[in-house]
């Protein structure tokens, strides 16, 4: 009988004060050196400032919202066809669509400096929020480029 395996979806255990996937899979990208108890106080603290600024706002819709409002729809991928490569715009999955928001706010938070990283994350999850900021110009970039290489679409594998 062949032995079913546990996607790692599966395992990721929901954070201890929102009961969130999301934020565990967020808090687990924020880690460095597997200590993840300095990334969760950085991902709260972060979550304390944005609550602060958004009186009347929950903080994790405000989260999930900003992590809905950076996720590409299309991307394009490299195709070698013959001697050329052509920039092939490709429809994008739901998980890969996640893992790109996530990893492009978190660059755009640690590509800042002078402030503490909680502070400019909230900075960047406010700016995603509002549809502004570097990880919203990232996603425009990624879907301009698609848009500009639409004639090889034909190429999708």
């Amino acid at each position: 009988m062949p032995r079913k395996f546990k996607s790692l979806e599966s395992l990721l255990k929901p954070d201890p004060v929102y009961g969130s996937k999301l934020v565990s899979k967020f808090i687990n990208n924020v880690m460095y050196q597997g200590k993840k108890s300095v990334a969760q106080s950085i991902f709260y603290d972060a979550m304390a400032i944005l609550a602060k600024k958004v009186p009347n706002g929950d903080p994790l819709e405000i989260f999930k919202t900003a992590i809905e409002n950076v996720k590409p729809q299309i991307e394009v991928r490299s195709k070698r066809v013959g001697g050329a490569t052509y920039q092939v715009p490709m429809e994008v999955n739901k998980k890969r669509q996640q893992a790109l928001a996530i990893r492009w706010i978190l660059e755009a938070a640690r590509g800042k400096t002078g402030k503490p990283l909680s502070k400019r994350l909230a900075d960047e999850l406010t700016d995603a929020f509002n549809k502004e900021g570097v990880a919203i110009k990232t996603r425009e970039n990624i879907h301009k480029m698609a848009e500009a290489n639409k004639a090889f679409a034909h190429f999708a594998w």
